[in-house]
């Protein structure tokens, strides 16, 4: 069964997904609505290991429904989902929202120290 992500950083860079998935992925615009970007100092060292930046943005919800992030939705698989779960840094975590296109998708958000 396939899953759609939604990708607002790194996830779209074609280095990336081919380190990752070892394709490149096929996706499409989207957006996301009630959320804003926030940039955060990432220390997991395995996630900088990788060649990330140090400061990366993360998805902060907002009550205000009309603030809206753009970004590609992508079809990966189960396991594929698994791997983006382990690249992501430790303190993401993933949960799934709806696009603006209907798309129910999963996002990775930070959780704010």
């Amino acid at each position: 069964m396939n899953e759609l992500l939604f990708s607002y950083g790194t996830l779209q860079k074609t280095n990336v997904q081919l380190q990752l998935f070892g394709r490149v992925l096929k996706g499409s615009a989207d957006t996301l609505q009630g959320y804003t970007l926030a940039t955060i100092e990432i220390k997991d060292e395995n996630f900088l290991l990788n060649g990330e930046d140090t400061y990366q943005q993360t998805l902060v919800p907002l009550n205000n429904s009309t603030d809206r992030i753009k970004g590609i939705v992508f079809e990966i698989t189960d396991e594929e989902l698994l791997l983006s779960d382990q690249y992501e840094p430790s303190n993401f975590k993933r949960s799934k929202v709806k696009l603006q296109s209907g798309k129910e998708a999963w996002i990775y958000t930070a959780t704010l120290e």
